[in-house]
């Protein structure tokens, strides 16, 4: 917990961004009937009634000290899938970087072999050596920035009926879009002097 606590206190540099990565999934649902549409003193009205249409799944690249966001929508999460999002972080996101600093929860797919399940030995390599990796805690996935993001995108884009991948995606993007626009980002300031006072029972006790 403090090895994630003291990276967000690290200023701000070019070269050694910080940035949080996390995963969700939206289930997407049609409608079994056409809903009537809004009119003058009438809200929309649909069915209770839905269809299931599968579900896919949302990968959160934030970095708070940029206010930059990126979420890809993708079929599945596997460790290919991770994989692929960290050749992404490094070559698109912040390709200049010297290196990326990654703060990620301790899912099982979030490790380093998942590189060189998905690439050639030279290529996870040369991906890996770009990326400093910092661990949430177990029940502690809180600490991760990337969560807030994804609760945000969840009230703000997510909570309504989306039947397929397409226009999921098109609501992501937009969401994306208005984020930037209004530069918003995460006020984070819990710090490890907060956590010793506010989180002590979680430290062992050290008889004198």
């Amino acid at each position: 917990m403090e090895d994630v606590l003291e990276v967000y206190h690290r200023p701000d540099d070019p070269n050694y961004p910080v940035v949080c990565f996390d995963e969700s999934s939206k289930q997407q649902v049609k409608e079994t009937r056409i809903p009537i549409a809004m009119e003058l003193g009438q809200p929309e009205r649909y069915d209770c009634e839905y269809e299931r249409n599968g579900v896919s799944n949302l990968f959160v690249v934030f970095e708070p000290l940029a206010a930059r966001r990126q979420v890809a929508v993708t079929d599945q999460r596997t460790a290919l899938d991770y994989a692929a999002q960290m050749q992404q972080l490094v070559d698109v996101h912040d390709p200049d970087a010297l290196k990326i600093v990654v703060v990620q929860d301790q899912l099982n797919t979030h490790r380093a072999a998942s590189l060189y399940k998905a690439f050639p030995p030279a290529e996870a390599r040369r991906i890996l050596d770009k990326l400093e990796f910092h661990f949430t805690p177990q029940h502690g996935s809180w600490l991760n920035m990337a969560e807030i993001e994804l609760s945000v995108l969840a009230r703000q884009c997510l909570d309504r009926r989306i039947p397929d991948q397409p226009p999921l995606q098109q609501e992501v993007a937009a969401w994306q879009q208005s984020r930037k626009a209004q530069n918003h980002t995460v006020d984070w300031r819990f710090t490890t002097a907060d956590a010793r006072v506010k989180l002590k029972r979680l430290y062992p006790s050290i008889q004198p």
